[in-house]
């Protein structure tokens, strides 16, 4: 028997699943946001470039600036701050 495995994406079928009649939308890959705008981390799973590890899901942080198509965002995990690049599909302005 082998062993089951241990990538980047495992044990992700149920946590990036959409909702059955999820519509396609073309506003989440044009959203524009600015630095200093807080966001939150809602992974696209239809867009598999950039995505973000599942560890990040629902976390809030802050845009720090733009990285050509991306933008690089500071979140606060645990006591570590850590910086991700991530694109705009996999972000929604955070509610306050």
């Amino acid at each position: 028997m082998s062993k089951s495995g241990r990538g980047f994406r495992a044990r992700t079928r149920r946590k990036f699943k959409k909702p059955h009649k999820a519509k396609f939308t073309v506003e989440k890959y044009l959203a524009e946001f600015h630095p200093k705008q807080v966001v939150t981390i809602d992974v696209d799973s239809s867009s598999t470039k950039n995505i973000p590890h599942y560890r990040y899901k629902g976390k809030t942080g802050v845009i720090v600036r733009k990285r050509g198509r991306a933008y690089v965002v500071a979140i606060k995990l645990g006591n570590k701050d850590k910086t991700l690049m991530l694109r705009p599909e996999h972000l929604r302005p955070a509610k306050e």
